[in-house]
């Protein structure tokens, strides 16, 4: 009796077992996602987490609360907060991340990286995601994250000031200097015109570097491994975008001030140099006060070539020893690199989408005939070259302000192109060997 007992007493057993495992799985899931999102594209973030709530969420039992933490470096600083005091409850389960928070994402120990993602999920297609986008999160061989708000550095300039000039869009900083001497002096307001105003730092020097086919720091512009010495000193790459980056200021084409939108928008500056992501709202902005202009990023030299590095962010995930929360967070982060909203997201700022089914909807097909601004940075994108990569350092923060110091001393104090390479290569270089000393 007791034999036949206890057979169908284990049954019982394990069909309770497997009822309340079904049911665990299908608790609902909540998590939180870290973004650095404002204006017109924080809005949109924040609709893209509430239509996910309400339809794959709904699905899932997923609720995902969006949280706004600032700028990137802002984000950033605070994840290295939660990352000193071990206090990993407050990690995010999604993050909004650029380039100042690869590094510490990466060693953070808790990452949920986008490989271990895509083991786990093997029918997702990652051939959907644009290589070059997707090439530019990658860290020491790992996929890092996920490509969400992609752009590239393009040249925007006033075509109806250029055209009444009798001059071209130009293509290299010595066409810069020939357009400035043609440009009106004053707009019609009396304001003083200038024709190009900005001050290099990390990303755009990488731009200028990698179309003289050179990176700015060893181990592929630290994507591969730790930055740890320059690789521009030797070739001759810094010292030749130095000599021109002098010439064009000392011509009287230069302004050692970041040009603002306000002054393009105001017809003061004619030629500004700044993200992609910026098309939408300077269109608003100038409201057809004058034709928008845009083209490739201008080149050091005729001989160098076009392009610009991928810049803007990503979506990273991280570990939170819960399984059911991992799941969510990469279906989060699949919405949220999906065709539909990666359109949307690039029409209404300028991203460039990193979905190339994007290009096949039709909303964002009818914007491009529109507005064919939105194929400028497409089509250079296409054309740089794949070793051109951003630049990964550990110093971050540090690193991007010596850049800006050390080429404002050589223009304003009159210091040669050699003294600055050299007192460049001793700062920026100090600055990566105290960074690998502190982190070995």
């Amino acid at each position: 009796m007791t034999k036949r007992i206890l057979p169908v007493f284990l049954a019982f057993v394990m069909l309770l077992a497997l009822g309340m495992s079904a049911q665990a799985s299908s608790q609902p899931t909540a998590i939180v996602f870290w973004h650095s999102m404002s204006d017109e594209a924080g809005v949109l973030v924040e609709k893209f987490v509430k239509d996910f709530n309400d339809t794959i969420g709904k699905e899932k039992q997923i609720t995902v609360e969006a949280v706004f933490q600032g700028q990137y470096s802002d984000a950033t600083t605070k994840l290295n907060s939660v990352l000193t005091a071990e206090t990993y409850d407050q990690l995010p389960d999604v993050m909004n991340l650029d380039a100042t928070g690869k590094v510490a994402y990466f060693n953070s120990g808790r990452a949920y990286t986008l490989d271990d993602a895509l083991k786990a999920d093997a029918a997702y297609d990652i051939g959907q995601i644009q290589p070059i986008t997707l090439n530019n999160w990658e860290f020491s061989g790992t996929k890092l994250g996920m490509p969400f708000a992609a752009s590239t550095s393009i040249m925007f300039y006033n075509k109806t000031m250029l055209d009444a000039a009798g001059v071209k869009a130009p293509e290299t900083f010595q066409d810069i200097i020939d357009i400035s001497a043609k440009l009106p002096e004053k707009t019609a307001d009396g304001l003083e015109v200038i024709a190009y105003s900005v001050v290099p730092n990390t990303p755009t020097l990488a731009n200028w570097l990698g179309q003289l086919g050179s990176d700015m720091v060893n181990n592929k512009n630290g994507s591969e491994a730790m930055a740890t010495e320059l690789a521009c000193i030797e070739n001759g790459a810094l010292a030749a975008f130095l000599t021109q980056w002098k010439a064009m200021y000392d011509a009287g084409a230069l302004r050692n001030v970041a040009g603002t939108t306000d002054q393009f928008v105001a017809g003061q500056l004619a030629i500004l140099t700044t993200s992609s992501s910026n098309i939408t709202s300077l269109l608003e902005k100038i409201g057809g006060a004058f034709e928008l202009g845009t083209g490739y990023y201008p080149k050091v030299t005729p001989e160098a070539h076009f392009g610009a590095t991928v810049s803007g962010s990503c979506l990273v995930m991280f570990d939170k020893q819960d399984d059911a929360r991992k799941a969510a967070a990469w279906e989060l982060v699949k919405y949220l690199a999906s065709p539909q909203v990666q359109a949307e997201f690039a029409a209404a700022t300028g991203y460039v989408p990193v979905n190339a089914g994007a290009q096949d909807v039709p909303a964002y097909q009818e914007l491009v005939e529109k507005h064919p601004q939105y194929e400028v940075p497409m089509s250079q994108l296409a054309i740089t070259p794949a070793e051109m990569k951003s630049v990964t350092v550990g110093p971050a923060k540090d690193f991007y302000y010596a850049i800006q110091d050390n080429i404002a001393m050589m223009l304003d104090e009159g210091l040669s192109v050699e003294e600055t390479v050299e007192t460049m290569a001793e700062e920026l270089g100090g600055l990566l060997r105290q960074y690998e000393q502190a982190n070995k």
